[in-house]
């Protein structure tokens, strides 16, 4: 494509203002769930549908994402996926019903998922080879930074306006970036590209029963439940039906091939396990952690997370020049060792009694890394691929879905577990006498003052509880950094896959 250096410029600020408005609703909307239940006349566990039906519906457009690009073009699709989640942002603002909010983010779902992989493939053909690292640098401001925008802008607006505005907010920015790519964007070649439709619904129900699995997982009690072992069963089967499917077709929904060159592989498992599995998990438990430990108020638990959000915008366009100039390798590298020294080291220090300034300056060191991780990775996935573009998104996304959301499961689970772990040690620690003794000092209603006690207790057992899954987080980043260093393994290669 060639095209000038204002088209760049234009074509750059039409798509990543797409994808970070896309990315952004991701969490700011965590913001305003908790306070829908009065709303929507639901419970927690009826509003959890409004993140999942989100995420069933994005999931399964991730998959038909290639097909609709080869045969209507980037551009269409892009503009097309952007004005369904502009109109489902809409819908969901004016939402009175959880059945109509849940159909609204379903809609909403389904078009930030093309959004998110048209953008992606667009950034990276607007710029000249040399300069695919700092095209992926600018992409990384809507993956890596909006989320950490999210929940300022989401606690500024629910405590200043309304829930409403949370939705409201995406309406006239994507209007004005449609009708700017209907004006501005060019005409793309497109290819007839067939798709097999039995083996797009066998991947499409694993996806979905096994997203489903990992985000009720914790209410129904894991694997002691029937509905969430059948959930198991039905994703297991599906997925054996998908691989026997794929087997004989002739239009199969992945290019198998990609997997054959050792730095695709190695770094969509880098992709997999360290985003998904690790930093994902940092994503959702800071903010919950600065809400429910420290009793901080919405806006200024968001402040805290755009405190080492800002390092992430910084340090992906930094990554980004660096990865043209050196080996992308070299950066993803550097970034993980901080990463490692952060979260195992710094992180893990911040509890109740640490001040808010300090507990932001120790997550800052996880903003660098963050920012020169996005960048590399994905120029190092996206020249393995030169030829299949779309696949290589569509594959980095998917994971970077499914991952995200073993990620949040984790946590959660690890979250109960070990703050239910820690109180019991305090019980089991604690002198009856001395306890006693305490409680009869604290109050003459001594109901009231065991009630004030055992507050208390939970208060400091869930602040010990996130120190237990602060340190649990960081042993998937080692995980993957495994992969990390087998980037520098010259004479690997994966013979079983490929043909000599």
């Amino acid at each position: 494509m060639n095209l000038t250096k204002s088209q760049v410029v234009i074509f750059t600020i039409i798509s990543i203002t797409g994808a970070f408005m896309a990315v952004m609703d991701t969490t700011i909307v965590d913001i305003v769930v908790p306070k829908l239940t009065g709303v929507l006349a639901t419970d927690m566990y009826g509003v959890q549908w409004i993140i999942t039906a989100y995420m069933l519906s994005a999931a399964v457009s991730l998959l038909i994402s290639p097909f609709l690009i080869h045969n209507f073009g980037k551009h269409k699709v892009f503009l097309f996926g952007l004005s369904v989640f502009t109109l489902a942002s809409f819908m969901c603002g004016v939402s009175n019903s959880l059945e109509f909010m849940v159909f609204s983010r379903v809609i909403q779902g389904f078009g930030e998922a093309l959004v998110m992989v048209t953008a992606h493939i667009m950034i990276f053909s607007y710029f000249p080879p040399e300069k695919k690292g700092i095209a992926m640098g600018i992409f990384a401001l809507g993956v890596a930074f909006a989320p950490a925008i999210g929940p300022t802008l989401g606690g500024y607006l629910v405590e200043y306006f309304n829930w409403r505005m949370v939705f409201f907010v995406n309406v006239p920015i994507g209007i004005v970036v449609v009708i700017s790519g209907i004006f501005l964007l060019t005409k793309d070649k497109t290819t007839k590209m067939s798709l097999d439709i039995y083996s797009l619904t066998f991947l499409s129900i694993s996806t979905l029963t096994l997203l489903i699995l990992l985000s009720k997982g914790q209410q129904y009690g894991w694997f002691n439940s029937d509905y969430i072992l059948w959930l198991g069963f039905i994703s297991l089967i599906s997925f054996l039906a998908f691989i026997y499917v794929e087997i004989g077709s002739k239009n199969k929904l992945i290019e198998y091939k990609l997997f054959k060159n050792k730095d695709f592989t190695l770094g969509i498992l880098i992709y997999f396990v360290i985003l998904g599995f690790s930093m994902y998990q940092y994503f959702y438990l800071l903010p919950v952690f600065y809400e429910h430990i420290k009793g901080l108020p919405s806006l200024y638990a968001g402040i805290g997370i755009f405190g080492f959000g800002i390092f992430i915008g910084i340090f992906s366009i930094l990554a980004g020049i660096i990865s043209d100039k050196h080996s992308p390798k070299i950066v993803i590298l550097i970034g993980v060792l901080i990463y490692l020294i952060d979260t195992l080291y710094f992180i893990p220090k911040i509890n109740y009694y640490t001040p808010f300034f300090q507990a932001v300056l120790y997550t800052v060191p996880l903003g660098i890394a963050m920012g020169m991780f996005f960048a590399p990775v994905t120029v190092l996935v996206m020249n393995a691929a030169p030829k299949h573009n779309e696949q290589a998104t569509m594959i980095m996304d998917y994971v970077r879905f499914v991952g995200g959301s073993f990620g949040t499961a984790i946590a959660t689970n690890n979250l109960e577990f070990f703050k239910n772990e820690q109180f019991l040690k305090i019980n089991e620690n604690q002198s009856y006498w001395y306890i006693k003794d305490f409680i009869d000092k604290l109050t003459s209603n001594i109901d009231l003052s065991k009630a004030i006690f055992g507050n208390y207790e939970m208060l400091m057992s869930g602040n010990y509880g996130f120190y237990n899954v602060f340190i649990d987080a960081s042993f998937y980043g080692i995980i993957g950094s495994v992969f990390v260093f087998l980037l520098f393994v010259k004479k690997l290669n994966f013979g079983i896959m490929t043909k000599k």
